[in-house]
């Protein structure tokens, strides 16, 4: 998930530290331009009109089905991008309420003003997606932050039978752009921080959004399942993401385990497997129906 190269947000696809999905391609990640419709009415436009319930699904570029390379006219219809909430939704029966930033990292899903990775602003400073282009939903207000959203919505929302979470591997993408070394030194205390803010998340919506519903964590997938490092790294942030799920009775959808028999059957390659976009870390629809059908079977579907 890039931020588009117009806003100067650092695309950081084929290095990216984790060869995961969640950076944010070349157009940052800001929903500042969307913000007058009240969560409820939100959930309303952006169903699947199932009427079996609402699912609420919150995170990254790869929830919002984002696809790096696209033209600026492409983000501004936000219906063209399909990620796996939409396809279990409409598996499970539920109304989804899409409410993910591209870009987003665990300190700007806590704190809008804090640095994304593209969502709210960008590594070099630009503006981010949600100042640029619309979201699947409306926020309240530019400076309401993905997880103020969330709890409002769970507070006003009384048939939210659903939550996915899918977030922090924006983290390690800026960590790799912003350090001397690629992160390669960082990528523990990142793994560290994005345990500590998954797991804030977390009991927050618990607490705060009195959601006592079944949640679930999505985890990430490797770009390549040969490269040891990749593997690795992504299988490290994986574990900072389990912990935390753990800790709150979350349960978790590997995405790892989800795409890695598919990409053994081309040499351990994500891409070539037809999982990943060629020349991005982004999913493609054969990969979001992988962790769609992931998430539905953690929910025993």
């Amino acid at each position: 998930m890039r931020v588009l190269a117009r806003l100067g947000a650092v695309g950081v696809a084929a290095a990216c530290v984790l060869g995961t999905a969640a950076c944010s391609s070349d157009d940052g990640g800001d929903d500042g331009g969307s913000a007058a419709s009240s969560p409820s009415s939100s959930a309303a436009a952006s169903s699947s009109s199932a009427g079996g319930g609402t699912y609420l699904a919150l995170g990254d570029s790869v929830p919002f089905g984002y696809r790096g390379g696209e033209s600026p006219e492409a983000y501004a219809t936000t219906s063209d991008f399909v990620g796996y909430p939409e396809l279990a939704a409409d598996e499970l029966g539920l109304d989804v309420l899409n409410a993910s930033c591209p870009g987003e990292t665990t300190a700007s899903f806590l704190d809008p003003t804090a640095q994304s990775n593209g969502c709210e602003n960008s590594a070099n400073g630009g503006p981010g997606f949600r100042s640029a282009y619309p979201l699947h939903v409306d926020y309240d207000a530019p400076d309401q932050s993905q997880l103020d959203l969330a709890v409002a919505t769970l507070q006003d929302t009384d048939d939210v039978q659903l939550v996915t979470l899918q977030i922090g591997a924006n983290d390690a993408f800026l960590c790799q752009t912003t350090t001397a070394d690629n992160c390669v030194s960082e990528v523990n205390t990142v793994a560290s921080t994005v345990e500590t803010n998954v797991g804030t998340i977390l009991r927050t919506l618990r607490n705060d959004g009195g959601y006592d519903g079944q949640l679930v964590v999505v985890s990430y997938y490797a770009i390549s399942y040969t490269d040891p490092f990749t593997a690795a790294a992504t299988q490290l942030l994986d574990g900072a993401i389990t912990r935390a799920a753990d800790t709150y009775g979350a349960t978790v959808a590997s995405g790892f385990d989800a795409f890695q028999p598919v990409a053994q059957t081309s040499g351990g390659d994500s891409i070539a497997a037809g999982l990943v976009l060629p020349g991005d870390v982004h999913p493609t629809a054969k990969g979001q129906q992988l962790l769609a059908d992931a998430v539905v079977a953690a929910v025993g579907g």
